[in-house]
């Protein structure tokens, strides 16, 4: 039978040390959540009457039914402000990497490249009629 030389089984130690300390934060996280919510519903009174069983949203009392029609345009606007938010994400590791010596021209080239995507995706929402508020 082989055996494996100390300095494997020490490097093995080390590394499953590192990851065990991230578990133990995980399982401290978890066990942080539970007592909170345990807690919670331990402390809290319970007195149900009709009026807190009723639903509430935004100090209107509910008419009609559950279902109502949403505007499609509200979910382009937030998928155009998510994509756009993202991609300004991108500006910031730019601006650090332009800075350093040696990656000038060519991170330049590459940042006037996704802001070519960036107006073409612009353009077409503008195209389509999108960013027009009716």
């Amino acid at each position: 039978m082989r055996t494996l030389p100390e300095s494997s089984t020490v490097l093995a130690a080390d590394y499953f040390q590192s990851y065990s300390v991230v578990g133990l934060l995980a399982l401290v996280g978890v066990l942080f959540v539970a007592v909170a919510f345990g807690a919670g519903r331990l402390l809290r009174p319970v007195v149900p009457t009709p009026e807190k069983l009723l639903t509430y949203e935004c100090g209107v009392d509910p008419v009609g039914e559950g279902w109502a029609h949403t505007q499609v345009r509200y979910y382009v606007y937030a998928f155009l402000y998510v994509i756009f938010a993202v991609d300004s994400i991108f500006l910031f590791p730019w601006a650090t990497v332009f800075a350093a010596a040696g990656y000038g021209a060519t991170t330049l080239v590459e940042m006037f490249i996704f802001l070519g995507f960036l107006a073409v995706g612009i353009l077409y929402a503008w195209k389509k009629g999108v960013l027009t508020w009716t």
